[in-house]
């Protein structure tokens, strides 16, 4: 098996000529993003060949046990990144890699007991990934409003707790807003799919030569595995994140922030 496809040369350093061009636009307006463009085209074509190599392992052995590592790392990967945005929130990437690990492993679970798809490297890694990644961003933005909510309406919360109300009742409605704004954009991606964008896996199906009736099918069952972990992702970051906040006796404590 070589490098890479003699064919797809042409092909890969024609699509360079537009971060070429993205380039040129940053540094004609003095944006100086050019050396952070040049990283991450470096760095996603080198992750990307290395993978394609794992992947491609992993998919002739053919082993389960090749399919939990590879998702583990996913969920710490994605633990991690996720707890970075949510920066200031006591516990940020303990409270985030639950919250991914919920999403992705209820969901992905869920499918392989309902035989959407069978347990194997080909179709399991690749779904997992989409899930993961999707329950990495829901979590992230959860964690992010509701400590800037938190933040701002402190007067409003201490009030409600004077008032005898518990620490649950007293963020209410900060918890809605936050799982709100990590919900909507799978919930608006899924209301206009097909209308503004069609979405990558049923591209990626139809690049390959399948019918777009069978891409099409594909991508009804992602759509709605999606939104279902960004819910189990997103109440469970909610739930965990507005209780790093307050102390048993219910008493609100907001770490010190450089933000």
């Amino acid at each position: 098996m070589g490098f890479i496809g003699l064919d797809w040369l042409p092909r890969i350093a024609g699509a360079l000529l537009l971060v070429v061009g993205a380039m040129a636009i940053s540094r004609w307006q003095n944006v100086r993003l050019e050396k952070d463009m040049l990283l991450a085209v470096g760095r996603a074509f080198v992750q990307l060949i290395l993978i394609g190599y794992a992947l491609d392992l992993i998919f002739n052995t053919n082993s389960p046990l090749w399919i939990l590592l590879v998702v583990l790392i996913m969920i710490s990967v994605a633990g991690y990144t996720a707890g970075k945005r949510g920066q200031n929130v006591p516990r940020s990437k303990i409270v985030a890699t639950i919250a991914v690990s919920v999403g992705a492993l209820l969901t992905l679970g869920l499918l392989i007991v309902l035989r959407v798809f069978p347990f194997e490297p080909r179709y399991i890694i690749p779904i997992a990934g989409m899930i993961v990644g999707n329950s990495m961003t829901v979590t992230g933005l959860v964690m992010l409003r509701l400590r800037d909510d938190v933040r701002l309406q402190k007067p409003q919360i201490e009030a409600a707790l004077a008032l005898g109300a518990t620490r649950e009742q007293a963020v209410r409605q900060q918890l809605r807003r936050a799982l709100a704004t990590g919900m909507t954009p799978i919930i608006d991606n899924t209301k206009t799919v097909g209308l503004i964008s069609l979405p990558g896996a049923m591209t990626g199906m139809i690049l390959a030569g399948a019918s777009p009736l069978e891409a099409v099918q594909l991508q009804i069952i992602v759509m709605y595995m999606l939104i279902g972990a960004a819910g189990f992702a997103g109440l469970t970051a909610a739930f965990l994140t507005y209780r790093q906040f307050f102390t048993a006796a219910h008493q609100l404590v907001l770490p010190d922030s450089n933000a």
